[in-house]
């Protein structure tokens, strides 16, 4: 890998929706499409209903997978009865990453103004596995990737970057 070039990370994209489908993930094709304009490899995606096992079932599989690196879930993180995403994923996290969250509504603040607060964005890490949780609607996930994880993937950002403590997320 040269200077300019950044090292390609393994994402796994998870939707998550009692309704979409292949066809009508709008947001998990946006999150595919950024992730591999970026020069990061699609892992694995897949759709899973609003059911907190469901969910953890595959979020589990994939920080257990030494190739998945990142995973990305999309919906699931309002307010409703069935959103329970954060729910699910939390009590996989050895860490969360508070500002994350924080970060992503005080950007969102600036588009939707205050029904920024239905949002429940969450991220950490689990088992040197980050986690990110956002959002169902394809405007989120752009704002996401395009204000925060862009760059935070990319280990030429600095002056830090999610990408650079890859390696010693595990250490003890």
């Amino acid at each position: 890998m040269s200077e300019g070039e950044s090292r390609s990370l393994r994402i796994a994209v998870l939707t998550v929706s009692d309704t979409r489908t292949e066809a009508t993930d709008t947001s998990g094709k946006l999150l595919v499409e950024r992730l591999s304009d970026a020069g990061h490899k699609l892992e694995e995606k897949a759709i899973v209903p609003d059911h907190c096992y469901r969910i953890r079932e595959i979020v589990s599989r994939w920080i257990a997978d030494e190739s998945v690196g990142i995973v990305i879930t999309t919906g699931g993180t309002g307010l409703t009865g069935r959103d329970g995403t954060p729910e699910a994923v939390r009590p996989l996290l050895d860490k969360e990453i508070e500002g994350f969250g924080e970060l992503f509504r005080w950007l969102s603040y600036q588009e939707i103004r205050t029904s920024t607060v239905q949002s429940r964005a969450v991220a950490g890490v689990a088992n040197g596995t980050y986690l990110f949780c956002l959002p169902g609607s394809s405007g989120a996930c752009r704002l996401a990737w395009d204000a925060i994880l862009k760059d935070q993937l990319d280990e030429r950002h600095r002056p830090c970057n999610f990408a650079e403590l890859i390696p010693r997320l595990q250490e003890v």
